[in-house]
Formats: C-alpha cells, sequence, structure tokens
C-alpha cells in the first residue's frame, strides 16, 4: 500500500475546523448539520463544506432521517467506520496479540503468535512482520483498507522514534520497531509501553470513556501504570512515568528483575504470586493446587492458583488476597501522589478479579487519606485481554481524528 495514500489520509485531517467537526460525529452521530453548527458555534455553510470534503473522502457517510421539527427531516451525519482499518499489537512476554479494528474499535479480524523462549531483537521484528502479513493478506482483509499500526510494547520506549529501549522480560536494548515497520509496510508505525496503550484503549472505548484523569494498571508478568492527565497520556521526562512495578513496597523484600529489592512487581506480578506459592507448598501447605500440578512444583504458576482458588482452595484464595493487600498498597500510593477519578485494572494477574479486589479494596479503605480518597472507584478492564491491543489501535485512530 502507498505511503502517498496514508500521508495524504492524515494531511487531510490537519485543520482544526475539520477535526472538531470529525470528532463530534464520532463522539454524538448520527447527528445532523445544523446540530453540529450549533454545538460547535461554526457557521453553517463552513459545516456544510467541511461535511462534503468529508463525505468525499468516505470519512463520513449520510444515514437514516432524524426526525423533523416541522419541515424537512434532517439527514444525519456518522463515521464511515468499515471504510478504514488499524492493526494494534500488543507484546506480551510469551505471545504477541494482534487485532484489527475499524474507526469505531470494532474488532475485524484477530490473530496471536507465540514469542520464542529468549528472542533477539530480530526474532520480535520477524514475529511482528509475520502477524502484521497474515492480517493483509487479501483473503482476510483488504490491504488498501489500513491507515496504520501501533505497538504495545512492556518496558520503556521512546515514543517519539518508536524504539523499545528496554524490554525486561527479554531483556533487550533499543528495538527500532518504527523504523523496521515503516519499511516494511509503509503506514503510519506509532509505538507505546502496553500500561499506557492499555490506559488508551479503556478511554476510548472502555470503563474511562468519560473521565479525563484515570490511571490504567497492567499486572502481569511485570506491573505498569498508564496515566492519563486531561485526557491525554503523562509520559514523564524521559518516557518512565507510571513504572508502579518499580515502586519500592519493601526494602527487604525479593530482589527485582531491575536489581533493587522489594519492588511491587516482586510481590504483586504473576511470577511473584507462583514463586510464593512454591515456597509456600514446600513447608507442607495443604492445598488443591497440589493436585492440579501432580505434585510437581515446577509446574505451579499465576493461572494454577487461580484455578485453585476458583475451586475453593482456601491457601489459594489466600494468597491472591494478599497479592491484591500488596497492589492496593501499589495503588494507594497513585492515589496519594495522583488523585485519579478512578483507576482501571487489567492484564493477565487481573483476571483473578474478585479475589484480588477483596484485598485491593481492604487496603484502599484502610490507608486512604480521606473519605474520597477511601472511595476512588477501582474497576476491572473492560476490555480485559485486548485492552492493550485495542488501544494499540488508539495510537492510529487519535492521530486520524486528529485528537488533540
Amino acid at each position: 500500500m502507498s505511503s502517498k495514500y496514508t500521508r495524504g489520509t492524515f494531511k487531510l485531517m490537519k485543520s482544526i475546523n475539520r477535526s472538531i467537526i470529525l470528532n463530534m460525529i464520532r463522539e454524538k452521530g448520527p447527528i445532523s448539520r445544523a446540530d453540529i453548527a450549533k454545538q460547535t458555534s461554526l457557521t453553517p455553510p463552513t459545516v456544510s463544506n467541511i461535511v462534503k470534503e468529508l463525505i468525499d473522502n468516505k470519512f463520513v457517510i449520510e444515514t437514516t432521517q432524524g426526525t423533523s421539527q416541522g419541515g424537512r427531516k434532517p439527514t444525519l451525519l456518522e463515521i464511515n467506520a468499515d471504510q478504514f482499518y488499524v492493526i494494534g499489537i500488543d507484546v506480551g512476554r510469551y505471545k504477541m496479540n494482534f487485532v484489527v479494528s475499524n474507526l469505531f474499535g470494532n474488532l475485524k479480524d484477530t490473530t496471536v503468535l507465540r514469542i520464542k523462549e529468549h528472542p533477539s531483537k530480530e526474532d520480535l521484528l520477524d514475529t511482528m512482520k509475520k502477524g502484521i502479513h497474515t492480517l493483509l493478506e487479501p483473503e482476510r482483509n483488504d490491504p488498501k483498507k489500513f491507515i496504520g499500526i501501533g505497538i504495545g510494547m512492556h518496558g520503556i520506549v521512546d515514543v517519539e522514534k518508536g524504539i523499545s529501549l528496554f524490554a525486561p522480560s527479554f531483556q533487550l536494548y533499543d528495538i527500532p520497531i518504527k523504523s523496521e515497520l515503516e519499511k516494511e509496510f509503509e503506514l503510519l508505525i506509532k509505538v507505546e509501553n502496553d500500561a499506557r496503550t492499555m490506559t488508551l484503549g479503556e478511554s476510548w472505548f472502555g470503563y474511562g470513556n468519560n473521565e479525563d484523569n484515570i490511571v490504567g494498571v497492567n499486572v502481569g508478568h511485570g506491573i505498569g501504570a498508564g496515566i492519563m492527565i486531561n485526557g491525554r497520556l503523562f509520559h514523564g521526562e524521559s518516557d518512565i512515568a507510571g513504572e508502579i512495578g518499580h515502586v519500592t513496597i519493601d526494602l527487604s523484600g525479593p530482589k527485582c528483575t531491575c536489581g533493587n529489592y522489594g519492588c511491587l512487581q516482586t510481590l504483586a506480578g504473576g511470577p511473584a504470586i507462583a514463586n510464593r506459592a512454591k515456597k509456600e507448598l514446600k513447608t507442607g501447605k495443604a492445598s488443591r493446587i497440589l493436585d492440579l500440578v501432580e505434585n510437581d512444583l515446577e509446574k505451579v504458576d499465576g493461572k494454577i492458583v487461580y484455578e485453585a482458588a476458583c475451586a475453593g482452595d482456601e491457601f489459594s484464595i489466600e494468597l491472591l488476597n494478599q497479592t491484591g493487600r500488596y497492589l492496593g498498597i501499589g495503588l494507594i500510593n497513585l492515589i496519594h501522589t495522583l488523585n485519579p477519578e478512578s483507576i482501571i485494572i487489567g492484564g493477565g494477574v487481573s483476571r483473578a478479579g474478585d479475589f484480588l479486589m477483596d484485598g485491593i479494596k481492604e487496603t484502599i479503605h484502610s490507608r486512604g487519606l480521606t473519605k474520597k480518597a477511601k472511595e476512588t472507584p477501582i474497576i476491572l478492564s473492560k476490555l480485559g485481554e485486548n485492552a492493550s491491543a485495542f488501544g494499540s489501535c488508539v495510537l492510529i485512530l487519535e492521530k486520524f481524528f486528529n485528537k488533540h
């Protein structure tokens, strides 16, 4: 697909008035030209001219007639959602999750690829390219519809240059994601940290879509947070804002992959749950986990602990509750620092839902500084496992709708 086509698409979106109208149709459509003029204070001829251009370029379509206030029924406008597609990729520890979304964030296609053990930079980039090529096959999707690819990558990301500066799960540095994928696909490429893409996904299509100040916390192999202030992601001076997995919770706690001791993720990340379970089971604790792994403790992971808890295993329920209490400490630090409207929790560990939530809420309730702080809503992600991949789509949609 020609990059000229994509560049033309984005150039068209640069005008402020065009963005205002397009976003109004996205958020309030189906809507009439008259209502757009009223709500934007733009003149009716300006609205008509811009709408004509948006229709000519297939961004917007005319749709069912509205109810008239006397006289002719108005024609309503809505986003031509299926005219353009976006690919979102979530790079996890063991697998890459690919989704195709339309302009409304509706899932159109998906594929998952395993990441090999101890991958090199080339391995990771090859896996990405393979997944993208699969989704661009003409028998699956029309390649001409695609306007960009967003990537959510764990660890530290240089957002401007699209480089993964450090991916701790793979111990890899400086992966040139943007430049490599641009060479291969000639599409707009945006790279971001996966906790931030998760937060972005929730703010557009999930539980955070009416709020400007939210924190999304991605609890999986590691723990990261996406901080949204006044509707925009906050990166900090050198892109490390939100690395709450490395907030120290216990000065004499376990050693973390980052070299420090007692980081939040050494107590509440997926591997931490498994390690604590193994350690306690070795001391002879009774648990259903032993049956599930046929007494082979090496097979214990976070998922097994969750399965045992679901089956009523007291040991596992208490372990997850304790994990929730640790997480609660991390979250209360966030609440006291940022005071968000709500905190949304996603990532693999979040699937342990209620077992974690009890511990989290108990901690926040007992440690919150004020009544309001104690009542900060803590919500499980609406988009679940796909939150980060959908949020990666939003990296491109934000550009398309010229949101800022």
